[in-house]
């Protein structure tokens, strides 16, 4: 993890050595609620033990979800499918067992190919709506399904194309969907013919109740404090706040920013830096953090990003603030040192990135993210078009910390559950 550590203007010794115990118990302290990095698959190591007891007559009630221990101490819960689906009543006394299996959501891999920087939001519709990058970097799509699923084949609309000139004319890149104040806004980058790398970010509006009809407006470039290389914004609530975060270039490198929004298409007050490429990890091939997507969980914000260049070792690093922190302050941010979600010889998916949030129909976190199902690239990887969109539901640790797995993870171990039931 990434300290930050303010220098005081301080001669007494005494007062020096309580501030460096202080820094000592806040770095361990640190040290052990640093997220858990898997290199391997998932493994079930306990299930549930299901218990009942009842009277002669009466219903049982089976679970529909049971608690499953992973390994390095992760738990979650998962749906379970019960041999026997009718009412369950027994007339005589006994020991009884019901037999039943886990239920583990398995996604085409991959969901959508050749989508890159996938963005996947569920609306109060009970629709999933779907848009990314598509590979000729000319227009803006979209897709919608009543399952996370089902947006594998769901008919795909155009709903915005590049201008022939000027503004918004080249690169049209990561687009994002977010409903705001009652209307659909989407957040995406583009260049200009004559000149392919000034990349800005723009904003549309649509206020159709579906988003893939209706007008989608303009409303022209997002401007920030300082013009310069500007992509991959994403929007969050907090607190009753509108916030945007995005990267910028400055000196080179690509960063990280935050502002609140004024409104949908203008940032209020001053950006603030909150992240800067220092890690070998993030400077492989360009100096990079980018792709932002924010998620919640107990008293913690974070931001995921990717970072380095677009091909294998494009990687996904983490940021965090604690819900009550001042989020335009840099040091309510800290880094972890090293990447949370990178490539996996494993399952042979490579250079994973560029990720969003969404949930599952259970409620269940889904990280939404692009990789390769290969290694070496032909020619420049930011025009291979071979990233795909793929998902994987999200676990936690013990300290409330997102657990991404490696990307295309499988969930190994016996599935089989048996409920005891001792009727009485």
């Amino acid at each position: 993890m990434q300290l930050k550590i303010k220098t005081l203007s301080q001669n007494n010794i005494l007062i020096g050595l309580a501030l460096l115990t202080m820094l000592l118990v806040f770095y361990s302290s640190a040290l052990a609620s640093d997220p858990v990095i898997m290199e391997e698959n998932f493994k079930i190591k306990d299930l549930e033990k299901i218990k009942l007891k009842v009277k002669v007559g009466e219903k049982i009630t089976l679970p529909s979800q049971l608690k499953v221990e992973l390994q390095q101490g992760i738990t979650a819960q998962f749906p379970v499918v019960w041999d026997e689906t009718a009412d369950l009543i027994y007339r005589e006394k006994g020991n009884y067992q019901i037999k039943g299996k886990l239920k583990i959501q398995n996604y085409p891999d991959p969901l959508i190919e050749q989508r890159a920087d996938p963005f996947i939001y569920k609306h109060q519709d009970g629709y999933y709506y779907f848009t990314a990058s598509y590979p000729e970097y000319d227009r803006i799509i979209l897709r919608r399904s009543k399952t996370i699923a089902g947006l594998k084949d769901a008919e795909e609309k155009v709903i915005w194309w590049k201008h022939q000139e000027k503004e918004m004319s080249k690169h049209i890149w990561a687009p994002e969907l977010h409903f705001i104040n009652g209307k659909w806004y989407i957040y995406f980058a583009a260049s200009r013919t004559d000149a392919i790398w000034a990349i800005r970010q723009y904003v549309l509006e649509n206020d159709s109740a579906n988003p893939l009809q209706g007008e989608w407006k303009e409303k022209g470039k997002l401007k920030m404090n300082f013009e310069e290389f500007t992509l991959d914004a994403t929007s969050f609530t907090h607190q009753n706040q509108r916030y945007l975060v995005w990267a910028q270039k400055k000196y080179g490198d690509s960063n990280l920013y935050i502002a609140k929004l004024k409104t949908p298409w203008q940032i209020e007050g001053k950006q603030r830096l909150i992240a800067e490429p220092i890690y070998s990890w993030e400077r492989k091939g360009f100096n990079v953090n980018e792709g932002a997507a924010v998620i919640k969980k107990g008293n913690k914000i974070f931001i995921t990003y990717s970072a380095s260049a677009t091909d294998a070792n494009y990687s996904v690093g983490l940021l965090t603030a604690d819900q009550d922190s001042n989020l335009l302050d840099p040091d309510s941010w800290s880094k972890y040192d090293k990447a949370i979600f990178k490539s996996s010889k494993l399952t042979e998916q490579f250079g994973p990135g560029h990720n969003s949030f969404t949930v599952d129909e259970n409620g269940n976190e889904i990280l939404v993210y692009h990789a390769r199902s290969y290694k070496k690239i032909n020619g420049d990887p930011l025009y291979d078009p071979n990233r795909h969109t793929r998902v994987q539901r999200i676990f936690w640790d013990q300290n409330n910390n997102p657990v991404f797995g490696i990307p295309g993870y499988k969930i190994e171990g016996d599935r089989g559950v048996v409920a005891e039931i001792t009727v009485e």
